[in-house]
C-alpha cells in the first residue's frame, strides 16, 4: 500500500508564501505523497466559483506541482479527477488573512477544502490572522501537519472539513487550540464609484476595518484571545431551527400540500 496522497491548494496563487510554507512542511514529513495544484494568480474572495463555460488551462508544470488558470474549486476538481484520484486529504492555504464567520462563504481557501468534502475527501482550510503577509507561516504549516496527521488517523464524518485559523503571534505566545463555531463578523463595506479615462462608470468593492460581535465559543473570539480556532464545517447549510418552526406554522395553515388544481 502506497503513501497517502495530500493535495495542497490555496486562493492566493501558486507563488504565495503561505502555500510555499505548507508545501515545505508536508514534503519534509516524508510520510505522504504531496501534489500541489493552485491557481496561477490571486483568487481571494472568489468563493466556490467554478469554470463551466471556459476551459481551464495548465499554465505551469513542475514535479508534482501545477499552476492552472482556474479557481481554487477548479484546482481541486482537476486534481481529483485527473492528476490523483486517490487523494486522501485536501489541505488549502495558508491564507494571507483570516477566514472566520461569514468569511467562509467568500473564501476560495475554504472552497478548496469544501470541494474536497463534496467529493468525499476530508480536508483542512488553514488561514493566518494577518493581512500584510508577515505572519509566521512556518508555525502555521506545522500546525496544519499536526491536524492533517490527526484527520488521517481518526477520520472525519463524510462531507466534513476543518477550518483552522491561526493567531498572528509567535508560537510561544499561542495559548492552545479551541474547538469553535462560526462567529458574528461585521463588515464595514464600501462601494466606490469611479470613471475610467473613457467616461465609463466602474465600481470598486472593498471593506474597511473588519469588526466582530463578541460571542464566547466562536472562532473570532478564540483567535482574538490568542488561541488557534478549529471549526468543523459541513455541506449542510440548512437552518434546522427555522425549518422546524416554519413546518409547524405551515402545518397549522394547511400549507404543506398544494391546493387542488395547482399542478
Amino acid at each position: 500500500m502506497g503513501k497517502p496522497v495530500i493535495l495542497i491548494s490555496n486562493d492566493d496563487g501558486i507563488d504565495a508564501p503561505g502555500i510555499a510554507a505548507l508545501e515545505h512542511a508536508f514534503r519534509t514529513e516524508m510520510t505522504w505523497e504531496v501534489i500541489v495544484i493552485a491557481s496561477d494568480r490571486q483568487r481571494s474572495a472568489i468563493g466556490h466559483a467554478m469554470n463551466m463555460l471556459n476551459p481551464v488551462r495548465l499554465v505551469r508544470s513542475e514535479d508534482s506541482r501545477y499552476a492552472i488558470d482556474g479557481t481554487p474549486a477548479d484546482c481541486v476538481k482537476v486534481g481529483y479527477h485527473h492528476f490523483c484520484p486517490e487523494v486522501a486529504l485536501v489541505v488549502s492555504g495558508i491564507n494571507n488573512g483570516p477566514n472566520m464567520s461569514v468569511d467562509t462563504f467568500y473564501s476560495g481557501t475554504v472552497a478548496a477544502a469544501r470541494e474536497g468534502a463534496i467529493n468525499g475527501i476530508p480536508g483542512l482550510a488553514v488561514s493566518m490572522n494577518n493581512w500584510t503577509g508577515g505572519g509566521d507561516y512556518v508555525a502555521a504549516a506545522h500546525i496544519a501537519v499536526l491536524y492533517a496527521r490527526w484527520v488521517l488517523d481518526n477520520g472525519l464524518h463524510k462531507g466534513t472539513f476543518l477550518n483552522i485559523n491561526v493567531p498572528d503571534c509567535p508560537v510561544g505566545d499561542m495559548k492552545g487550540a479551541r474547538v469553535t463555531r462560526l462567529g458574528k463578523r461585521v463588515y464595514n463595506e464600501r462601494v466606490e464609484v469611479r470613471k475610467n479615462p473613457y467616461g465609463q462608470t466602474y465600481f470598486w468593492l472593498g471593506c474597511g476595518n473588519l469588526d466582530y460581535e463578541s460571542d464566547p465559543g466562536s472562532d473570532l473570539d478564540a483567535v482574538a484571545e490568542g488561541y488557534i480556532s478549529v471549526t468543523a464545517l459541513g455541506l449542510d447549510c440548512q437552518d434546522r431551527r427555522s425549518s422546524e418552526e416554519n413546518n409547524q406554522v405551515w402545518e397549522s395553515m394547511g400549507l404543506q400540500s398544494l391546493p387542488d388544481g395547482v399542478l
